[in-house]
């Protein structure tokens, strides 16, 4: 079976990266038909945008999308190409796994964990205006709906994975309304999900925990601002974001990234680490139903890790992004 995936190159290292996870993923063995697409700063000039209707209407017809990191202008009134697609497919779940590589510098081992956090609403809803001259107010938004949906997912993954726990993250005993109503959201939805063991950690005591001890945490689901900050500190605890991959789902459309940036100084160079999105590419493969084909390539991008001899700067070694793939494409 072959299956059609939109291919969105991005700026900066975007397209070198991009183009080592495509390689990869066609040495998979797994059949894709790519269409590739242009967003970001370079179609600007001609379309006025950075994400042009094209590459809406690739995503919707082909239900799949594998991104490369796009650059936010500057100083223009366009918010993000990110938080632009999440809103036009309601991207309501945001997933980063977590996980410890041999070879990769981290003072953690046997790190595991997931990080869901929901996508569509809280503070980063964007509702904010002036009070006064010296007073904004920006609304934090928790709706029962959102919050039964991220919290079902995170129990459904849980058990897709066989994992043992699913942590619920709040603030609640500050905002006893709006992370009050999360909070009961996720009690209840414990309920239906017996197996699979539940708690609730306030916020700040998470932060804390993770960086004690983060091989105790299996699925942790919050809403959109924390899940932002504990997705990238639970990041730096496995070694950044270079080996981190990243996939916003919806209800039948999803776009799979890795969450660094662009890095335009680094770009055209071979210097890229294109780790995080090959990960990304397998847990694409993962969503597709081609689990062999992920932990395939899981498997060979964590052999090329722990060798260390083809690895890229960002990962201690002196490797380029061609030699890098060259040598997760041989594992393979």
């Amino acid at each position: 079976m072959a299956y059609n995936i939109t291919l969105i190159p991005g700026d900066g290292i975007g397209p070198e990266v991009i183009y080592a996870a495509k390689k990869v993923i066609d040495a998979s063995g797994v059949e894709i038909n790519w269409e590739v697409v242009e967003a970001g700063s370079k179609v600007i000039d001609e379309y006025g945008t950075p994400l042009p209707d094209y590459v809406l209407e690739s995503i919707n017809k082909n239900k799949v999308a594998l991104k490369g990191p796009v650059t936010t202008p500057v100083g223009k009134g366009f918010r993000s190409v990110n938080v632009a697609l999440r809103k036009t497919f309601n991207l309501y779940a945001n997933i980063r796994p977590i996980k410890t590589y041999e070879g990769v510098p981290s003072r953690y081992k046997d790190v595991d964990l997931i990080v869901v956090r929901e996508n569509t609403e809280d503070l980063y809803a964007g509702i904010e205006h002036m009070v006064s001259e010296d007073i904004a107010e920006s609304v934090k938004i928790i709706s029962k709906k959102a919050s039964d949906r991220i919290v079902k997912y995170a129990f459904e993954l849980a058990k897709k994975e066989n994992r043992k726990k699913v942590t619920a993250v709040h603030k609640a005993n500050i905002m006893k309304l709006s992370d009050g109503l999360f909070l009961k959201c996720s009690k209840e939805m414990a309920e239906k999900y017996k197996e699979i063991a539940f708690e609730d950690v306030i916020v700040d005591a998470m932060s804390m925990k993770l960086v004690l001890n983060p091989e105790k945490y299996d699925v942790l689901v919050m809403p959109n601002l924390y899940g932002d900050i504990l997705s990238d500190m639970a990041s730096g605890l496995v070694g950044g974001l270079g080996i981190v991959p990243g996939a916003n789902i919806g209800e039948d459309i999803a776009i799979f990234e890795s969450a660094h940036g662009s890095a335009p100084d680094i770009a055209g160079q071979d210097k890229a680490n294109p780790a995080a999105t090959m990960l990304s590419g397998a847990l694409m493969l993962k969503y597709l139903g081609e689990f062999k084909a992920a932990d395939k390539i899981e498997k060979a991008i964590a052999k090329v890790l722990k060798e260390g001899k083809h690895v890229t700067f960002e990962l201690g070694g002196n490797a380029g992004t061609k030699e890098f793939t060259e040598a997760v494409i041989n594992e393979l």
